[in-house]
């Protein structure tokens, strides 16, 4: 099993900066690919950005490309997403995910073995 909890959001002006902590922890959660999905009210839960487990790979949705970096450090078992310039549209809650496939990124919800309870990010315009 592998707990993950979430952290860092809360409320900011469009423009601004937040960044999201996931921590994981229990069995080899360093050997997971991570990754960030959000969702909307009403929207459906779609992903944000991917890391590998061994970080060599990144990947994010296009609505968030040049404005979000995911990035993790194994040591601590913690997976962050830098987000800056947020717009109104970010607004959802963000939620972490682990897989325990092989080493890539995966953007589906069915290819991840773990979530986390999600943290709400709110930006207003």
């Amino acid at each position: 099993q592998v707990q993950l909890v979430e952290s860092g959001g809360g409320l900011v002006q469009a423009g601004g900066s937040l960044r999201l902590s996931c921590a994981a922890s229990g069995r080899t959660s360093s050997r997971h690919n991570m990754a960030w999905f959000r969702q909307a009210p009403g929207k459906e839960r779609d992903f944000a950005a991917g890391i590998s487990w061994k970080g060599g790979s990144t990947d994010y949705a296009d609505s968030v490309k040049g404005r979000f970096t995911i990035a993790r450090d194994n040591a601590k078992n913690t997976v962050y997403l830098q987000m800056n310039s947020l717009k109104a549209e970010d607004t959802a809650v963000y939620y972490c995910a682990a897989s325990a496939g092989v080493s890539g990124i995966y953007y589906r919800i069915v290819d991840y073995d773990y979530w986390g309870q999600g943290t709400q990010v709110t930006v207003s315009s």
